[in-house]
């Protein structure tokens, strides 16, 4: 590990500007594929994208994040054509109705990642695979100097669910990390979130081991971002599905709080917003 691990970082730099993390903050999710696990298909037409798009804002979500690729397991992979073309279209439509809103692009493909960020000003690349899936990501991301969100997971989105197994279920997902932080950090890329991957490549128990232990990773002294929202997790220990995976996302969302997440990935920004408030009083007290 290096020593930019050594001082807390509580801030991003986006386009020479500070962005304050000393508080924890809502990333909205806006997906805009057909094949998402819980609201693929709901926003298919101009009209929805906006509606959204407003919604994540007006509930108090500091960033739109934006995917044209389902990462759900089991899902179909889609063309870097066809995921660019849906993404020129929905940040065409944002950035004329919200020219200022920080947006977020979910994609591991370095090529897609540089044309959101040059043509549609997109602030923060956020990446599944951290670089494995694309080598020439991380030069890229240096190039383009903007906040990097790195991911683990165990295999693809294709064949993670498969049979993911560890030896050291946190010793592994730290040495995954600390190997990518390190040739990031050596490209001069600093503005560094790090996402345990919640779901991708873990069992049902690997998850709640995962959220148990999340303060482990304030090693890296890195923002970390959680995304349970909604998830197998969830759903498939309580028996039930992802529309009434609402009140389990609350309680996964407090416990990540509680353990000092610094962003929450959610499709429910009012209530994420609200359990932000209560921990943050909590915590003051």
């Amino acid at each position: 590990m290096t020593n930019s691990f050594l001082k807390k970082k509580t801030s991003l730099n986006i386009s020479g500007k500070l962005f304050d993390l000393s508080s924890p903050i809502v990333m909205g999710v806006l997906n805009i594929t057909q094949d998402s696990f819980y609201d693929g298909g709901r926003y298919n037409d101009d009209e929805k994208i906006i509606k959204r798009a407003e919604q994540i804002l007006l509930e108090g979500a500091s960033v739109i994040d934006i995917g044209a690729y389902s990462s759900r397991p089991g899902a179909k992979n889609v063309s870097e054509e066809e995921e660019l073309s849906q993404l020129k279209n929905t940040l065409s439509i944002i950035r004329k109705k919200f020219p200022d809103a920080i947006i977020s692009v979910d994609t591991f493909r370095s090529s897609v990642a540089e044309y959101v960020v040059k043509e549609f000003n997109v602030k923060i690349i956020n990446d599944i695979s951290a670089g494995v899936l694309d080598d020439k990501m991380f030069n890229v991301i240096a190039k383009l100097d903007v906040p990097y969100i790195i991911m683990h997971m165990q295999g693809t989105p294709q064949n993670m669910q498969l049979n993911p197994k560890y030896d050291d279920l946190i010793k592994d997902i730290i040495k995954y990390l600390s190997d990518r932080i390190n040739k990031l950090n050596l490209l001069g890329v600093n503005d560094v979130i790090i996402d345990p991957g919640f779901g991708f490549g873990k069992t049902l128990d690997n998850n709640y081991e995962l959220m148990q232990k999340l303060e482990a990773f304030k090693i890296f002294q890195l923002p970390i971002l959680v995304g349970v929202s909604r998830k197998s997790m969830i759903y498939k220990y309580l028996n039930t599905t992802p529309d009434e995976a609402l009140t389990g996302t609350i309680v996964l969302n407090t416990i990540a709080l509680l353990h000092d997440a610094n962003i929450l990935r959610v499709h429910d920004v009012k209530q994420a917003v609200e359990t932000i408030k209560i921990v943050e009083k909590i915590k003051q007290s």
